[in-house]
């Protein structure tokens, strides 16, 4: 009788995972904080583009996820940020050439 019903719990298994999945926030603390650090080192032109960059993609995948969701826009918002401020210390360092 048992190995009728290992498909289903399989089947059970797979569904708890995946809902475990979706209830995590790790995603969205990632992006956030990657997006922190961002903003911290945007003054350093190209540090800022691809750290926001990350921030930015990792909140985009974790912005589906509604435990994440705020979490992950506010990492998003960080990210654009950092690379808008990446790209004024950039212009701002080949205006002084």
């Amino acid at each position: 009788m048992s190995s009728e019903n290992t498909v289903t719990d399989r089947l059970l298994a797979d569904a708890r995972k995946k809902t475990t999945q979706q209830e995590s926030s790790t995603l969205g603390k990632v992006s956030l904080i990657v997006g922190v650090i961002a903003l911290l080192a945007s003054p350093i032109s190209i540090a800022g583009w691809i750290l926001g960059a990350a921030a930015a993609v990792l909140g985009a995948v974790s912005v589906r996820r509604p435990a994440a969701a705020k979490m992950a826009k506010i990492g998003i918002t960080l990210g654009v940020l950092a690379i808008l401020v990446g790209v004024f210390f950039f212009t701002m360092n080949i205006a002084r050439m």
